[in-house]
């Protein structure tokens, strides 16, 4: 270990790293090499130039072998050729880093800067995460340093890392397997300083999901505030002699534990997650505290701790959603409606001196947006004073599941306790119908816990600008809005961190990998401000020569795409041009065109970036072209634009894609002969439409999870309400009951792509997770039946026996777009 000590004692690494590297907790080897490093020395490399070969099974089994050679189910000769060289590729892709998070602490002579990334683990089938620390010095306007360690720390079975306020602390929590305690650990400079065992008894799981999860220090890093599973409900025994009376919770051999009454989950990757509560540890003692007075009724997320007053009592706020009845799904789902709370936090010191009063015993929580039908990711200003958040309230009211958001404001400089009557105030509103290069309106899916520049009222945000994601800044006293990521660029732009007044930021494109940005503030001699960016070199962009080389011979453009046979009842909004994400070779030829890929998001209300994604780039560098179609409905142009699809789906998002399909042929970029589609979810609704409507298009397909027949997944899928928004439009939410109509099966039938099943005649993969909560295998399972049972086409089914809907655990993700390539390939004449 003093062998890679001494490279990062040189960089002046963060203590908390120098700690984490000495510590047994968080060796630098992977799994594969833990077992061997007794024997002989490792030698190290970063863990995403590590290649991980699977040939070497393949050579194994055959040593020694006399018998014909038996090939895997669907492959032959050809295609297992065909499936060697592409995979060899595909791997090359798949060990990309990704780059998840970033810290910034401040220290003499610059700042640490901690990255937390992410590999797949092939042989593991699930994520290896890890830290790169590094040391930034700024040298000055146009230059700074980051100091790279040299190697990354594995963060084994690490759940979550949450620095203090302060950056002198660092929590570390590691959630349980089955039912063993939850493990906290609180890191000082140089050492653990302490850890805690909290029983399954207390709590489940710490929620770690990106929605539910929160956790906050409190201002004297005394406490922190988290959310997790609540206590698992205690069920019934039974012996051989039938029900037990006395319920014990002790294992024992000669009973066993009933099912008890059924509960209500969140559907799609909540599946077997308890009910999301408020809980607070002490970091001193290690106890823990349930938050009380809130009822089962409510599950929370987002906490953070309010503003601590002198003598006042203090308070968190958290978002609470209401599920009295039913509990529809929300991942992906912003329409569910949400409110900030406020409620009194256990361990106050206002509370030990008036113990004795009714104050004390106060502990409802306080509904602080009663006028508004959704808030999320509650953010205070730096003095205190202000309670930002932001708002997916055209979601909800629309029930679209996604839409265009806005941000809000509360005054807190009150004195006294919180009060329901608060009154909240627009920074930005909707956008209806930008002008044309224009602010589109605020699409964020995350906001960083502490977002601000140091005036105290500017807001950094990573929000959705048409194709592309931007950096922005928001002023919230007056509501002006800039864009501070580089105008002329058509990369993608997300936020990582903030290092003082300074940005640090991932950019990429559909041809460039992640790689690191630093942005300053520079003061020009006017009121307005500019940003500068710099390239910051970094082991987290390189790849292997191979892919390298593939990439640097593509190129990227966004077209715009423009509404044909516009009608006079479409919003403006809705008639302006829509997006597509062109990728192709630098040297093709109008005469010689590469097949295309036609590329649709799900959704509908989601987005493809011009960012990098590991799969598109794979298929590119197979040789395809790749369209991929921002149709009307997509998130980044506009509520109107947004809105103008419920109602229409399987015609006016249908007639988007063959419009932007037929634009690439026109302009002597695609050979109309040689043009496949490739789908999921919504994207595979789009998918699967396409090859029925239009049956002479495509020389093959694929679809991931495709919603094939609406009738059918409405009595199935955790989002029933989906079905009727979409179909229905505004009327979907007058409409929607659980015991559905005939007439309404019939018009769920109508607008499905089973509809048009028998005029199929392209060969289709259908790549399905069993475990799919979202839109149930049985809906794409029913379509391919339907299929081969009328005969006349090519179909493949691949089904992913422990996957949900995104198809992203690691070896599932590599299989299905091994299996896409090799599809293509196959009727790429």
């Amino acid at each position: 270990m003093t062998n890679i000590l001494s490279p990062l004692a040189a960089i002046r690494t963060h203590s908390f790293v120098s700690a984490l590297l000495h510590s047994h907790r968080f060796p630098p080897f992977s799994s594969e090499t833990r077992l061997l490093k007794q024997h002989k020395p490792i030698s190290f490399r970063p863990f995403w130039l590590n290649k991980q070969s699977f040939s070497v099974f393949s050579k194994m089994d055959s040593v020694g072998a006399s018998s014909p050679k038996e090939f895997p189910l669907g492959l032959d000769a050809s295609l297992e050729e065909e499936y060697s060289s592409q995979s060899s590729l595909l791997q090359d892709f798949t060990s990309i880093p990704t780059i998840d998070k970033a810290w910034t602490f401040t220290s003499d002579g610059g700042s640490q800067g901690m990255f937390s990334m992410s590999q797949p683990n092939l042989l593991a089938n699930k994520k290896r995460r890890y830290i790169l620390p590094c040391h930034i010095s700024k040298e000055s306007t146009n230059a700074v340093s980051f100091q790279w360690a040299a190697f990354p720390i594995e963060m084994s079975n690490v759940s979550m890392m949450i620095p203090s306020p302060s950056g002198s602390k660092l929590l570390v929590v590691r959630n349980p397997e089955n039912d063993s305690p939850t493990k906290f650990e609180i890191w000082g400079p140089s050492l653990v300083e302490k850890e805690f065992y909290v029983p399954a008894s207390a709590h489940g799981s710490v929620y770690s999901d990106g929605w539910f999860e929160g956790i906050s220090w409190n201002s004297d890093e005394t406490l922190i505030a988290y959310v997790a599973e609540e206590p698992a409900p205690s069920k019934p025994t039974f012996t051989t002699f039938g029900y037990k009376k006395d319920n014990s919770t002790d294992k024992d051999c000669g009973s066993w534990k009933g099912q008890g009454d059924w509960e209500e989950e969140w559907g799609e990757t909540y599946a077997g997650k308890r009910q999301p509560a408020l809980f607070i540890i002490d970091v001193n003692s290690g106890v823990v505290h349930p938050v009380e007075g809130i009822g089962k009724s409510l599950s929370v997320g987002q906490v953070v701790w309010a503003p601590s007053r002198e003598g006042l009592e203090q308070y968190l706020v958290f978002v609470g959603w209401p599920s009295d009845n039913r509990k529809l799904g929300i991942k992906y789902c912003y329409n569910r409606p949400c409110a900030l709370y406020a409620v009194k936090a256990p361990f106050s010191k206002v509370e030990v001196h008036q113990s004795g009063t009714n104050a004390a015993n106060d502990v409802s929580p306080i509904k602080l947006t009663q006028s508004i039908s959704s808030a999320f990711f509650p953010r205070f200003s730096p003095d205190g004073k202000l309670l930002i958040f932001l708002s997916a309230r055209s979601s909800v009211d629309s029930w679209a599941h996604s839409a265009t958001d806005s941000l809000h404001k509360i005054d807190w400089s009150f004195s006294g306790k919180p009060t329901p009557d608060v009154t909240i105030v627009d920074v930005v509103p909707i956008v209806m119908c930008p002008e044309d290069g224009c602010f589109p309106g605020l699409y964020c899916f995350s906001v960083l816990s502490r977002p601000w520049l140091s005036d105290g009222y500017t807001m950094i945000l990573s929000s959705i600008w048409g194709s592309t994601q931007v950096i922005i800044s928001v002023n919230v006293i007056s509501g002006n809005i800039s864009r501070i990521s580089p105008g002329d660029s058509s990369f993608s732009w997300n936020m990582l961190a903030l290092d003082g007044d300074n940005i640090i930021a991932v950019c990429s494109s559909p041809v460039d990998v992640p790689a690191i940005k630093y942005g300053s503030l520079a003061r020009k001699a006017s009121v307005e401000t500019s940003w500068s960016w710099l390239d910051i070199s970094s082991p987290i962009s390189r790849c292997s020569e191979k892919v390298t080389s593939l990439l640097s011979s593509r190129q990227f453009s966004i077209m715009r795409i423009p509404v044909k046979d516009i009608s006079e009842n479409l919003t403006k909004g809705a008639s302006k041009p829509y997006e597509a994400i062109f990728v192709s070779s630098k040297t093709q030829s109008r005469n010689m065109c590469d097949p295309l890929i036609v590329v649709l998001h799900g959704g509908p209300h989601s987005v493809s970036l011009s960012s990098f994604s590991k799969p598109l780039a794979f298929l590119s560098s197979l040789g395809y072209s790749l369209l991929i179609v921002n149709y009307r409905g997509s998130l980044g142009f506009g509520e109107e634009a947004v809105q103008s699809l419920p109602g229409k789906i399987g015609s006016q998002d249908v007639n988007d894609v063959l419009a932007a399909i037929d634009h690439v042929i026109e302009k002597g970029l695609a050979d109309p002969s040689k043009i496949f589609v490739l789908g999921g979810s919504h994207g595979g609704f789009l998918t699967t439409h396409l090859i029925g409507q239009a049956p002479d298009k495509f020389a093959a397909a694929v679809a991931r999870n495709p919603v094939c027949n609406l009738a059918l997944m409405v009595g199935t899928s955790d989002i029933p309400d989906w079905c009727y928004a979409e179909t229905f439009g505004e009327k979907g939410k007058t409409n929607f009951t659980e015991a559905t109509s005939s007439e309404h099966l019939d018009a769920f039938y109508r607008k499905s792509p089973i509809l048009h099943v028998s005029k199929v005649r392209t060969p289709t993969l259908f790549l399905l997770g069993a475990k799919d909560l979202r839109v149930p295998m049985s809906t794409g399972l029913q379509y391919a039946r339907a299929l081969k049972e009328k005969g006349g086409v090519e179909v493949k089914v691949i089904m992913f026996p422990e996957d949900t809907h995104a198809l992203d655990r690691p070896q599932s993700d590599f299989e299905s777009f091994l299996n896409i390539g090799v599809w293509f390939k196959k009727y790429c004449k």
